[in-house]
């Protein structure tokens, strides 16, 4: 399958800040430098306690950072769909018909008012219950339907992140890897860098060496030097 992505407008879902920079930072430089439109959706932010040097990181710095990110990648647009720590860590409490009306049209860059070409959704075997509300969520948005009354993204993909392995069941490998270029690749490390109060040290999912080695397997089983491992859930050729 070959893209042409100065013709795509791409809208991202993620769940918190920096998931979309950890699945498609290297795919939202490589298509922002051929000329396409690329929105992010976050889902959710509030204070997080974690394992970070810091420990402790605020919704405020949280939006501060998402500021550093987006002016960094040239994203067209973002919106925060439910900040606050009553959501935070708990888009499984809300009812999916909630998060669906959410996405499909409430929001200002619902799939309904900016009809995206290609759409991108955390993988749902993610651990994480906020990943997996959100793909879901996503994913029942997204239904069949008559094409003549509702948007269809033409290519709908789920995204990795390492952690995404951590399940008891297989995880079948990506089957669309988007092959990146050397400055793309730089460009989603610096972008995790931008995000300093979610950065780790090595070893951990979000560490720099974890990142290139992940696009460095992606490359290789594509019989490239560096890659993006993506599921593709639709695809209409």
């Amino acid at each position: 399958m070959t893209t042409d992505w100065s013709q795509e407008r791409l809208l991202i879902y993620a769940p918190h800040p920096d998931d979309e920079t950890l699945g498609c930072g290297g795919l939202m430089s490589k298509a922002k430098r051929a000329g396409a439109e690329v929105y992010v959706q976050f889902m959710t932010v509030g204070d997080t306690a974690d394992e970070s040097p810091k420990g402790f990181s605020t919704a405020m710095e949280r939006h501060t950072e998402i500021k550093k990110v987006s002016e960094h990648f040239l994203w067209d647009d973002w919106h925060m769909a439910l900040p606050g720590d009553a959501y935070h860590l708990r888009l499984d409490s809300v009812p999916r018909v909630d998060l669906t009306r959410l996405i499909e049209r409430e929001s200002p860059i619902s799939i309904a008012r900016l009809e995206p070409t290609v759409v991108l959704v955390p993988h749902r075997t993610s651990y994480n219950q906020d990943h997996q509300a959100t793909a879901e969520a996503v994913h029942t948005a997204l239904r069949p339907s008559d094409t003549r009354l509702r948007h269809h993204p033409r290519l709908v993909l789920a995204y990795e992140e390492a952690a995404d392995q951590w399940r008891a069941e297989p995880v079948d490998s990506p089957n669309l890897i988007v092959e990146l270029e050397e400055e793309d690749l730089l460009a989603k490390l610096h972008g995790m860098e931008l995000y300093g109060s979610q950065t780790h040290s090595h070893p951990h999912t979000r560490s720099e060496l974890t990142l290139r080695s992940l696009s460095v397997l992606r490359g290789m089983q594509a019989g490239v030097c560096l890659g993006e491992g993506y599921h593709v859930l639709r695809h209409l050729a």
